[in-house]
C-alpha cells in the first residue's frame, strides 16, 4: 500500500486504540510493577526489562478511564520515545493493521486540544485513536519521571 501506516491495535476497556508500529519494540505478559514514589500520577510505577528499568505507563489515566487492577491476562506494550523507553498497559493487544495515510483522519479536526492523540482512523473493529508517545507525557510529568529515575537507580548506577 503506498504511503501506509501500520499500526499496533490494542484495547482498554471496549475502546480500541493503536501506536505506529515503527514506535513498538514488543509485547510482553504484564508483570508485577514496583511503585515510583514521587512520580507522575500518569506512572504505574516501574519493571526491569533485561536489567534496564521502565517506566510503566497508565494510559487509563490519561484517557479518564476508571482503573483497575493489573491482571495477568493484560499485555504491556514496550515501546520507545525520543526521551525513552515506557511500558503501556493494555487489556489486551489485538493486531497489526495496515491503514493508508489518507485514511488517518488529523484528531484537531474532531477533537481538538489532543496533542498526544496522532490521528484517529475508523476500522472494522471501530474508531481507533492514533497515540503519539512523544507528546503523551508532559514536560512537568518527564521532569518528575527523570528525577524519580535517577532516584530509584541509585547513586553511581
Amino acid at each position: 500500500m503506498k504511503n501506509s501506516v501500520q499500526l499496533v491495535v490494542f484495547a482498554l476497556d471496549d475502546q480500541n486504540y493503536a501506536l505506529r508500529l515503527d514506535a513498538v519494540e514488543r509485547i510482553v505478559l504484564a508483570v508485577d510493577v514496583t511503585p515510583m514514589p514521587k512520580a507522575p500520577e500518569i506512572i504505574l510505577g516501574m519493571i526491569n526489562v533485561q536489567g534496564v528499568v521502565i517506566p510503566v505507563v497508565n494510559i487509563r489515566r490519561r484517557f479518564r478511564i476508571p482503573d483497575r487492577e493489573t491482571s495477568p491476562a493484560d499485555r504491556f506494550i514496550l515501546a520507545k520515545t525520543i526521551r525513552r523507553a515506557v511500558a503501556l498497559v493494555a487489556d489486551s493487544v489485538l493486531n497489526v493493521v495496515e491503514v493508508s495515510e489518507d485514511d488517518i483522519i488529523e484528531p484537531n479536526d474532531i477533537v481538538p486540544g489532543t496533542s498526544y492523540i496522532d490521528g484517529i482512523v475508523k476500522l472494522d473493529e471501530g474508531i481507533v485513536l492514533i497515540h503519539d508517545l512523544d507528546k503523551f507525557l508532559s514536560l512537568e510529568e518527564e521532569a518528575m519521571l527523570d528525577g524519580t529515575l535517577s532516584q530509584s537507580q541509585g547513586p553511581g548506577r
